[in-house]
């Protein structure tokens, strides 16, 4: 059987080849060797751990839009070549160096990391690693990182929403639109409008708590927001579609809106028209999750803490949309492509 993956296909028996010693236990990662190209699995003895490093029996694997721009050489940050993509994972401890004090063998734990985590297992700093409550299953823990992580640090830390405001989010049926969706409105207590680029996308996104919703695909985002709330506009823009989708979300802005800057879902990146910023007293900022955890690690950590603490309690709900087996990886990053995803979609690796 052949599968469709970066636009061209290739037999399912590519995927999979021993690298290695011969001998000894080895787990399976997915491997990019080549950008632009398929990923394979392949067969990986295991390192030792350092002082300070904790080895993870992965059960749960996020697929991000970064992770493709990762292994097309199209995101910020370029790991050296070859290497196992894969940002955001959940699972449990299976060994900790001498000097780690933050977690033991048989915590389940959520981590955060450049890249590795889609393999059965991985090695990395504790300072990655938060703890998962009981009550919270490791599948939907793994939504939480990226997605979650993201929404609080736009919705609260960036943009500052108050209860009662209204936000508007662009590309309301992915993994992060959907997790502000859950966090604006049930753990800030502001009013939703979702934009999404089809009908089904928007009625997703209603029933996940929006208020309202706009299908910009047939319509002028920046009309159909005036209809629903008139001339004054909306307090907040969530946008990871860039582009004109962008443009039309500045332009909804209220007195004193703000907009945050996620990501460029759309392809283009749009240049900012500095009048509007001035009419209306309006702030544009960015938000780029991954830099936290480098320049403001406590910021960054609280947003995951603050992730597992809403979910414990019940306030927000994460939503998978889709799970892929680890040697389904190409056929996961083909259904985020394509537009098919709605939340977070997941690899399995068990």
């Amino acid at each position: 059987m052949a599968a469709l993956v970066w636009g061209r296909r290739f037999p399912r028996a590519w995927l999979c080849r021993r690298v290695g010693p011969g001998c000894g236990r080895h787990y399976r990662a997915a491997l990019c060797a080549e950008l632009q190209q398929p990923l394979t699995i392949e067969e990986v003895a295991p390192r030792p751990v350092g002082p300070h490093e904790v080895r993870v029996d992965v059960h749960f694997c996020g697929v991000n839009f970064a992770d493709i721009l990762v292994c097309r050489g199209q995101y910020q940050k370029r790991p050296q070549l070859p290497f196992t993509p894969g940002m955001e994972f959940s699972g449990t401890v299976l060994e900790t160096g001498t000097d780690v004090s933050t977690v033991k063998e048989g915590d389940r734990i959520l981590g955060v990391s450049d890249s590795h985590g889609m393999a059965e297992e991985c090695i990395t700093d504790q300072k990655a690693l938060w703890q998962i409550p009981e009550k919270i299953p490791l599948r939907e823990a793994a939504v939480l990182p990226v997605s979650y992580g993201t929404a609080i640090l736009a919705l609260e830390h960036r943009a500052h929403t108050q209860p009662g405001e209204t936000v508007l989010v662009t590309a309301a049926a992915g993994a992060t639109g959907l997790a502000v969706i859950d966090v604006a409105t049930n753990v800030l207590q502001a009013k939703v409008i979702a934009a999404a680029g089809s009908d089904e996308k928007c009625k997703l996104a209603m029933q996940r708590g929006a208020q309202s919703s706009v299908n910009y695909s047939q319509n002028s985002l920046k009309e159909a927001v005036r209809k629903l709330v008139g001339s004054g506009g909306v307090n907040v823009v969530i946008d990871t579609v860039g582009g004109d989708i962008f443009l039309e979300a500045l332009g909804s802005l209220a007195w004193e809106g703000r907009i945050v800057v996620v990501g460029f879902a759309g392809g283009t990146i749009a240049s900012v028209p500095a009048n509007l910023l001035l009419l209306k007293n309006v702030s544009a900022m960015g938000l780029y999750f991954g830099r936290y955890q480098v320049q403001n690690f406590p910021i960054f950590s609280r947003s995951l803490s603050s992730a597992l603490q809403y979910c414990q309690q019940g306030r927000i709900q994460p939503h998978v949309g889709a799970v892929f087996k680890l040697e389904e990886v190409n056929d996961a990053f083909l259904h985020v492509m394509q537009w098919k995803s709605t939340g977070k979609v997941l690899l399995s690796l068990k």
